[in-house]
Formats: structure tokens, C-alpha cells, sequence
């Protein structure tokens, strides 16, 4: 019997040292990236060139470049990608719903519409026609991230509405309202570009595509905030999470208080988005392809998806702006339609696994 006993604690271990493996070879493989994508530009700087300028030396022109340019847009990734694939994982488990993601309930596009409101009607922001690359620049990032959080959260309040009185309806049925509240916040922003001038259109729509390049560093310090503020309620939570996977009868009888975890989380994934959108424009498809992929590695244990998640989101979505700076230079392709192009065929896959699953 202690024998017996043994030999399944040392395949526990085993099977929890291949997660943390799993983690670090993800950690240093983002790491390796980040660096190759800060050198990758018209200036070609090699990484040892790199660590100098991160160190404080290094040439002049290296310098200007990787501080003022590449390392705040890869920065920019990393924190970006980690923050909706987190979300997407979280989104995922509270509702029961592998289809659930900020970009396919609605919550990003109801975030964008905010963040567009407070950009272009309540001062938040200011249109430049001078250069396509700063078309916005956001001067007040708290009033457009409120804005953002404000109807990003009204998806949100529907999406949990709707779960709450409709438990009969399928994941797909939950999308569907995803796209119909896609659709309501998508008008909204075409109403802003309808009556906006030249410059303003041309702005928000160049922002939309998703922009990476045009974040500074006071952005990217109260996304790291947000970001590091909610992983750690997102660790702290789970266990909770790992109850809420067999089911919420499950959960209560274990003591844990589904209603609020819910909501509360929701409501984080929801900050999270806004924040993310109100920086960069809408990113599809990252929240719902990092969680998935890494569930093939590490199964549904929260202790390690939701880490491993954010640095898979990451790493997706420096991979993806690295080739698009790269494929067509000096043009640099939207990263939202790159993103777009890779999560779509995964979404279509696990819609149809889905279906098959339920017939």
C-alpha cells in the first residue's frame, strides 16, 4: 500500500515538473523572441548590441532606437498579449465556455467604442494628421480607459446576464450574443466616423486595426499595473477555479462562493480588456487561441494555465507583430488582422468540435 502510495506521488511530481518545465521553456522562449523582435527593424541591432543599450551603454543610434522605438512596441506586445490571453482563461472557466474570449463576447469591440467616445468627444485624446503612426495620442489615459471599462463592462453585464438566465444556451448560443453586441458597439463606432472629419476618421480607423507602435512608457506602466494587479488575484484564485471546472454544484459544496468569483473576475477580465484596447485598438482572436493552446500542455490545472496563458498570449502576439514589421518591410501590416487571420481557423475548429461533441 505505501508502495502503491509512493508511486502515484512521484507521478504527481513528475507530471507537475513537466507543467513548471513547460512554463520556463514558454518564459525563456518569449524572452529569446522580445530580443530578436527588438532587433529586427531599417537598423538591424544584434542582441549583444541589445543587452549593451539595456545595460546603459551602446552606440547613440542603437540606443535612440530600441528605447524610444522597438522595446516600448515589444513591451507593448508582451504586456498586451499576456493581459487578454489571462483574461481568455479566466473568461473560459467562469462561464464554462471554451468559446469565450474579450474579442468574441463583445467586450473589446464595446471597449473600443469607449474608448473612441473619450478619444474624439470628451478630449481624451489628440487626432494628428502628420504621421500615421501617432494618428491618436492619448493625453489622458484615465478618461479613455474609463470610458473603455464603462462599455466593455456593459458587454460584460450581458454576457452574465444571459449565462445566468439562459443555462441551457450552448457556447455558441453565448457568442452569438457576443456578435450581436459586436454589432451594437460596431454601429456606434461608425456613427463616430460618420460625423468626423477627414483627419479623425482616417485616425480612428488606422486605430481600430490594432497599433502597437504608438504607446509610451506611462501607458505601458499602468498596463503593467493592471496587468500585475490582476494575475494576482487570478493565482490567488485557483483553487476556485479548478472547483468552478466540474461544475458550479461542485464548487459551492467545496465552499466556494461562485456568484462572486464570477462577477468579480469578470469584471477584471473586463478592466483588463479596456485597458488593453484603450492602448493599442482591438487585437482579436489572442485571449481565445493562448489559453487553448496551452491546455494542450497543461491541461486545466488554473495553477499553471493562466501563468502559462499570459506568456503564450505573449509570445503569440510578439511572434505576429515581429512578422508583421518583417513580411512587407518598411510597410508594417495591422496587427489586429494578422491575429485575426491566425484565431479565426481556431475558432471555427472548436466551434464545429463543439457542435460534434453535442450531437
Amino acid at each position: 500500500m505505501d508502495k502503491r502510495k509512493m508511486g502515484q506521488l512521484g507521478k504527481y511530481d513528475q507530471f507537475l515538473r513537466r507543467k513548471r518545465m513547460v512554463l520556463a521553456v514558454s518564459v525563456i522562449l518569449t524572452v529569446l523572441v522580445a530580443l530578436y523582435a527588438v532587433g529586427v527593424g531599417a537598423i538591424q541591432i544584434s542582441i549583444p548590441e541589445i543587452l549593451r543599450v539595456l545595460l546603459g551603454g551602446g552606440e547613440v543610434r542603437a540606443r535612440t532606437a530600441v528605447m524610444n522605438i522597438r522595446l516600448p512596441r515589444v513591451t507593448a506586445a508582451i504586456l498586451v498579449g499576456a493581459a487578454l490571453a489571462s483574461a481568455g482563461a479566466v473568461m473560459q472557466c467562469v462561464l464554462r465556455n471554451p468559446l469565450a474570449s474579450a474579442s468574441t463576447l463583445g467586450v473589446s469591440q464595446g471597449a473600443a467604442f469607449g474608448a473612441a467616445l473619450g478619444i474624439v468627444v470628451f478630449g481624451g485624446g489628440v487626432v494628428n494628421s502628420a504621421n500615421a503612426t501617432t494618428a491618436i495620442t492619448i493625453n489622458n489615459p484615465y478618461m479613455v480607459t474609463l470610458c473603455a471599462f464603462i462599455f466593455g463592462s456593459i458587454s460584460t453585464a450581458v454576457v452574465i446576464a444571459i449565462s445566468q438566465f439562459k443555462r441551457d444556451m450552448g457556447p455558441s448560443g453565448l457568442v452569438l450574443a457576443g456578435v450581436a453586441l459586436s454589432s451594437l458597439f460596431g454601429g456606434g463606432s461608425t456613427l463616430l466616423q460618420y460625423f468626423a472629419d477627414d483627419t479623425k476618421l482616417g485616425a480612428i480607423v488606422f486605430w481600430t486595426f490594432g497599433n502597437l507602435g504608438s504607446t509610451n512608457w506611462r501607458e505601458l506602466l499602468i498596463l503593467a499595473l493592471v496587468l500585475l494587479g490582476a494575475l494576482t488575484y487570478f493565482i490567488f484564485n485557483r483553487w476556485n477555479y479548478n472547483a468552478m471546472e466540474s461544475g458550479a454544484d461542485t464548487a459551492k459544496s467545496l465552499g466556494v462562493n461562485t456568484r462572486a468569483v464570477m462577477l468579480l473576475s469578470m469584471a477584471i477580465c473586463s478592466l483588463l480588456s479596456a485597458v488593453a484596447v484603450s492602448f493599442v485598438g482591438i487585437i482579436s482572436f489572442v485571449g481565445l487561441v493562448a489559453p487553448h493552446i496551452m491546455r494542450r500542455f497543461v491541461g486545466s490545472d488554473h495553477r499553471y494555465l493562466v501563468p502559462c496563458s499570459a506568456v503564450a498570449g505573449a509570445l503569440l502576439l510578439v511572434l505576429a507583430d515581429t512578422f508583421g514589421r518583417w513580411v512587407m518591410a518598411p510597410v508594417i501590416l495591422p496587427i489586429g488582422a494578422l491575429t485575426a487571420f491566425l484565431g479565426a481557423p481556431m475558432f471555427l475548429f472548436l466551434l464545429f468540435k463543439g457542435e460534434a461533441s453535442r450531437g
